[in-house]
């Protein structure tokens, strides 16, 4: 994760819509003692949770075994709620040297819930997120909510605080699903198209490994692998864009092609 090269940004997603997007994109999530929490005798060290769902308002439902230290914590926390943190890593969907692409931290309450709740949560996780291990709630495995109180993102158009309510009013970008399959695909089958958009980048750094990194509505970026390090460059589309046929049309201007294959 890097900063871009240019000094004047392009248009890019705001805060919310890039934190919103990392979340729905459900990577990698680890939980964190909070400071308090450090400062205090039995503090626990970063947990993987069974399994977490990040929900539009921000709320984090986290799975973990019965027996586990935090869940125990949980339930012998004061007022029922243990301070702790989650964090969302955002990875990029092809093999660079340096993957991940930003983080976001959702720092609040976590609560253990009932049994009716918890069952109740699960059914409304796996509407949307089909899992079997929602099946083993009550069965060996705790649910668990996180009630947000506050939000950090860290990119690489910069580091951002956001209140729930910012986060819960956002949307999600609309290629957050679609994304990591078309990066894949321009990287392996279309190498001549990212050399055709590295006229693009800095001239300074054109003699570097150039990768597609991310995609957006506002533009695409290239990630520049050099001897000097991780380069980030963003090329704006020259308008926002909402599905693939206005993407198509977009890729085309920047490549200076009227074709551009999308099979």
């Amino acid at each position: 994760m890097t900063t871009p090269t240019s000094i004047r940004r392009p248009p890019a997603p705001n805060p919310a819509e890039r934190a919103k997007t990392i979340a729905t994109r459900n990577g990698p999530a680890t939980l964190m003692p909070t400071a308090e929490q450090r400062d205090q005798q039995g503090q626990y060290g970063r947990v993987i949770p069974e399994l977490h769902h990040v929900h539009p308002s921000g709320s984090v439902s986290v799975l973990l075994p019965d027996e586990h230290h935090l869940v125990k914590r949980a339930h012998e926390a004061q007022r029922g709620e243990l301070a702790v943190m989650v964090e969302l890593t955002d990875q990029a969907p092809v093999d660079l040297r340096e993957p991940i692409r930003g983080l976001l931290w959702i720092t609040g309450w976590l609560r253990p819930l009932s049994e009716v709740s918890a069952r109740a949560r699960a059914v409304s996780i796996a509407e949307t997120r089909p899992d079997e291990r929602l099946l083993d709630v009550g069965h060996g495995l705790t649910l668990l909510r996180l009630t947000p109180a506050s939000l950090v993102l860290a990119d690489a158009e910069g580091t951002h605080s956001l209140r729930p309510h910012m986060f819960s009013a956002a949307p999600p970008d609309p290629f957050h699903d679609y994304e990591a399959a078309w990066l894949r695909h321009l990287e392996t089958d279309h190498a001549d198209v990212v050399r055709q958009l590295a006229k693009h980048v800095p001239a300074e750094l054109r003699g570097g490994w150039i990768r597609p990194l991310g995609l957006d509505r506002y533009g695409l970026r290239l990630r520049v692998e050099a001897d000097s390090g991780d380069h980030d460059v963003r090329l704006a589309f020259s308008r926002p864009v909402e599905g693939p046929q206005q993407l198509s049309g977009e890729i085309r201007r920047l490549v200076g092609c009227p074709y551009f294959p999308q099979g």
